[in-house]
């Protein structure tokens, strides 16, 4: 999965401070900017609004608040204010909704009314200052920029977007000097040389921005921005090769970026890159979008989801923002948001390819799956190798239980996988050994499964896969149970495993320590609908029929599989029948369709 792995900003431990992330009340995330016929479905109408007293909109607001839909929540909330316009607590929670929602013209206005109420007020000054470094009101901007402080992730934001200011200002040397009088933790330095790196560069100085491009690389050679902002330096002041050598470096730590390889095959033709950024604006929301970033990785969404959108306000199509601010809504379980999201990615973009794919998964999360499987097969049909992208198509299909079309997609990756990388192989193989199991293709299967071993032996996963299904058809009963009870020792909390076992000693007769062990099994996942069936043919089977009907019944109300439902009825109204052992053998198949059970 792209997500986190190819936007990495820095390894620098930053702790969020409860000041910081106090600066923003509430839990509010945003639908898309810009685009409000993508939430016309929830959105409130005019008519919505009219029909609703003041409480009424605002115990909507508070509502959507809490369901994380800022678009709903700043429209409420805005109607409520109207109703009550001096009351300063709705201004307050409509203004951190608009920003949430990315409307920054409707925050600036309501920021604007804050700050004449409270001059104190720090997201506002901030928002206010975004404006107007938008609008080229540097002077205006580092005023209210400079009074949006209060810890080190805000000190640190507003002395980078005052730098930026200076700049715009025509003031290079003093947007420089305010970044370099900043002191704070020992992650400071990182930003701070990279930034006033980037103004020295604009400015015309490149050997003082070298300098400071290369101790920032010094200082931590895996961050992305870095390493990009020193290689293009060293293409245009050194040469070629210098570049690519660090390009390469990289390369090593995080294979096959995307933004690294384009730096690479632009390097190595010999092309002098330009600046990583090429404005004021550029360079502010530069910052925002580093911060914001870091702070979506660390716990801080709420804080970093108003950096993220002033990042995108400032540059609307910054790939590495739009990408953060997508996987910020993936991380709080709002894949339809960052559908829209990942869909603004410019087509033009190296990381288009990578938006692709999480959108995909994403859209197949939200049940438009076969969007999902064409998009997936574009990208495959124009890179036949790339395996990400067949990965996410056959992991679609195998979770659609599409098993045949599953399988075609593991072996078009099988085809192309490079040796030497045992463990990610044999992953490829399991996947399509359950693929072919379920498409009733077992020679196949067990031997795709003894080569996922293979590579990886004693995989806990394909032990039990495998053992079970030999189980099953009973063969292989000895090596079966090993390699069961060796899945459990290394998951002895997995529940799927556990009922594994559990269903094992059933089908071999062992009927009391397949109670025993499907009672585990039951303790760790209470509400899977086939662990219930099971224990329940287990009770049966040792004579405590009313506690099998018990959960059946359970089994029932959970809502197993439709072809599942009317063998669980007859049960509960006729019990097992004394020859019906192995009546229940099917049930255990559909834990088979992800890989997680037996």
């Amino acid at each position: 999965m792209f997500s986190n792995r190819f936007i990495r900003w820095t390894a620098a431990a930053i702790a969020l401070t409860g000041t910081a992330i106090a600066a923003v009340p509430g839990a509010v995330l945003a639908q898309t900017p810009d685009h409000p016929e993508n939430t016309a479905a929830q959105f409130p109408t005019r008519n919505d609004l009219k029909s609703l007293t003041g409480a009424g909109s605002y115990l909507a607001a508070r509502h959507a608040s809490v369901e994380r839909d800022a678009a709903s929540a700043a429209a409420f909330y805005r109607s409520a204010l109207r109703t009550d316009p001096k009351n300063n607590e709705l201004l307050d929670r409509a203004f951190i909704s608009s920003v949430a929602d990315g409307d920054l013209e409707e925050a600036v206005k309501l920021a604007e009314r804050i700050l004449t109420i409270d001059k104190t007020n720090r997201v506002a000054r901030l928002v206010v200052g975004v404006h107007d470094l938008k609008l080229k009101k540097y002077a205006a901007a580092q005023a209210n920029i400079n009074q949006s402080v209060r810890g080190p992730i805000t000190d640190l934001v507003a002395t980078l977007l005052s730098g930026w200011a200076a700049y715009g200002a025509g003031d290079a040397k003093g947007g420089v000097a305010t970044i370099d009088k900043l002191a704070g933790p020992e992650w400071y330095p990182l930003f701070k040389d990279l930034h006033a790196g980037m103004i020295l560069e604009l400015s015309g100085k490149e050997k003082d921005a070298g300098t400071r491009f290369e101790r920032a690389y010094k200082l931590d050679d895996s961050m992305l921005r870095v390493t990009e902002a020193y290689a293009r330096w060293l293409s245009r002041n050194k040469d070629s090769a210098a570049a690519t050598t660090v390009y390469q470096a990289f390369d090593k730590k995080l294979a096959r970026h995307p933004l690294i390889q384009e730096g690479l095959r632009e390097t190595k033709a010999g092309k002098k890159m330009p600046p990583l950024v090429d404005s004021a604006q550029a360079g502010a929301a530069e910052a925002l979008y580093g911060i914001g970033a870091t702070l979506t990785r660390r716990g801080g969404e709420d804080l970093a989801l108003v950096y993220l959108q002033l990042a995108l306000y400032l540059q609307p199509t910054h790939p590495l923002a739009l990408l953060s601010l997508a996987d910020l809504y993936e991380s709080v379980k709002r894949p339809k948001m960052a559908i829209k999201v990942y869909e603004r990615v410019p087509a033009t973009s190296p990381l288009k390819r990578n938006a692709q794919i999480q959108l995909a998964i994403d859209l197949d999360t939200a049940d438009r799956t076969d969007e999902a499987i064409k998009i997936l097969k574009g990208v495959t049909t124009e890179d036949p190798k790339d395996l990400e992208a067949i990965m996410a198509l056959g992991n679609i299909e195998r979770g659609r239980k599409r098993f045949g079309d599953c399988g075609a997609t593991y072996s078009q990756g099988i085809d192309v996988l490079q040796p030497g990388n045992d463990k990610a192989n044999s992953v490829w193989y399991y996947y399509r050994g359950i693929c072919e199991e379920r498409s009733k293709q077992w020679a196949k299967a067990e031997a795709d499964m003894k080569k996922a071993l293979e590579l990886q032996p004693d995989q806990p996963h394909v032990l039990n896969y495998l053992g079970y299904s030999w189980i099953d058809q009973g063969v292989n009963l000895d090596e079966g149970m090993k390699m069961i009870k060796r899945a459990v020792e290394q998951r002895p909390d997995d529940g799927y495993i556990v009922d594994s076992l559990g269903w094992a000693y059933y089908r071999i007769g062992n009927y009391e320590e397949a109670v025993k062990n499907l009672e585990r099994a039951i303790d760790l996942k209470p509400e899977d609908p086939t662990i219930n069936d099971h224990l329940g043919d287990a009770y049966w089977r040792v004579g405590r029929t009313l506690e099998a009907k018990f959960q059946w019944s359970h089994a029932r109300d959970l809502k197993p599989e439709p072809e599942e439902l009317p063998k669980i009825e007859a049960k509960i109204a006729n019990g097992l029948a004394d020859d019906n052992s192995n009546s229940s053998a099917a049930q255990a198949e559909k834990k088979k369709d992800d890989g997680r059970g037996g």
